[in-house]
Order: C-alpha cells, then structure tokens, then sequence
C-alpha cells in the first residue's frame, strides 16, 4: 500500500464529527479483521477532543488498546499528566471501556526504564517478539506552536533517534522537562496518522510543515512524520489553512 496524503479543511464544529467518522471507520476495520485495535493519543487539545468523540462512539470496546504518544513523567494525579485527561474524561464515562486497556507509563521508575518499560509493554500488545516495529491502526497527533509533535522537538537530537522505540527525554524545552515519547520510526510505521490543527496561531507552522520553503531552514517536526505506507490526514479549520496555496 502506497503512502497517502491529505489535508480535510472544517469548520470546527464538523470537525469531531469528521474524526469520528475516521476513528469508527479504523476501528471498524480492525475488528472486522478480528484483531486489536491500537491507537496511539496525544495530549493538550488533541486530548479534549478524542475524549470528545470517543465518549460518543459506538465501537466493541474490547478490541481497543490505547497507549499515549508521549506523556510527561510525572504521577498519575498530576496536572500535567495526560492520562489523567483521559481517565477523568473518557475512561470513567465509558463503563464498557476497560481501564486496563489503557496504557498509561510507569513514573515510579527510573525516566530510562520507564521508557523502556514503555517500548516493553507496546512490543506485548502488538505481538512483537522480534526486531519488528510495532504497528498502530491510528496515531492522534498535535503540533506544538514551535512545530514540535510528540516530545520531538526542533533541533533536539531525538529527531534523529532509530534504535528506541520509545525514548526517555530530561531537557525538553517545553515544561515539564522529563518525558517518554514514541520516535520516528514508530510513528512513521503507523497505518494511519492524523494531525489536528485549528486557529491562526496555526497557520504558520501548518504552512511549514505541509509546504516547506527552503527559507525555512530544517523541516520542523511535524512536517517529519512521512508513513512509510499508510494514510497521513491533517484535520485543519480555515484559520490554519489560511497560508497554504494548495
């Protein structure tokens, strides 16, 4: 299957609507397949909205595995921890979802073994006993202002990391310093990876990733994740499509 991509301009109150349709579609298709169905969440506004459209999803719940792209290693119950968004918005209004098939890290370890642990526990669930990439149906991801995705941030040498499959990270420039997150090579084996961009503060980095100049310097991190053969769509409002020609 060749790589495709795409860009979906909305209005942003279609566009959970147009995700969902996505999500139940992917999902679908796994299960129909009667396989798993694996899928990778990110957190800030991607997280507001997945939690959105899963809490209204009709779906076989049992087939869904759910690990987080990257998490900030703090505890569970802090603020800043993406899973907590997720258990408090999703997982406790959605009693037929299991809280064991969510995947949240271990910060009680060390930040290298809890990434380690991490790769350990997506390697089981994906069935891979071997040097293989763990494939996901579907990855939701964000960008960050300065073009970062994941924990992978410009000019940080994570961009070039090919051995992990998830890496630790101590001095993120964005707050909280440590982290674990999911690394090119996983993301860009992934069957389906979609982006969710809205608002003019947008707009720039949209343009930069999807229509790079030679101005621009180094493609910034979003604009890196290529799949090697599956679907790569991009949710986007008028506002941060407002800059690009196609």
């Amino acid at each position: 299957m060749a790589p495709t991509q795409r860009v979906v301009t909305t209005a942003n109150t279609d566009l959970e609507l147009k995700l969902a349709a996505l999500i139940k579609a992917r999902s679908d298709l796994a299960i129909q397949e009667n396989r798993l169905f694996i899928i990778g969440v990110s957190g800030g506004s991607v997280a507001k909205c997945a939690c959105n459209v899963f809490v209204n999803l009709d779906t076989d719940w049992t087939k869904w595995r759910i690990f987080f792209c990257d998490e900030r290693y703090v505890p569970h119950d802090d603020p800043e921890c993406t899973y907590k968004v997720y258990k408090e918005n999703f997982v406790s209004k959605v009693p037929s979802f299991s809280p064991d098939h969510i995947y949240p890290i271990k910060p009680e370890l060390s930040l290298d073994k809890c990434a380690q642990d991490y790769a350990e526990q997506l390697k089981t669930v994906t069935g891979i006993t071997d040097d293989r990439l763990p494939q996901f149906d579907m990855l939701l991801l964000g960008m960050g202002p300065d073009g970062h995705t994941c924990s992978l941030f410009p000019g940080h040498h994570l961009l070039d990391e090919t051995s992990l499959l998830v890496s630790p990270i101590s001095d993120s420039p964005k707050p909280p310093p440590s982290r674990v997150t999911l690394t090119f090579p996983v993301l860009n084996w992934s069957l389906c990876a979609v982006f969710v961009a809205t608002g003019e503060g947008k707009a720039e980095m949209v343009r930069r990733a999807l229509e790079p100049k030679e101005s621009d310097g180094p493609i910034i991190p979003a604009g890196r994740v290529k799949l090697t053969k599956g679907d790569l769509i991009w949710y986007l409002d008028t506002g941060s499509a407002k800059l690009l020609t196609n």
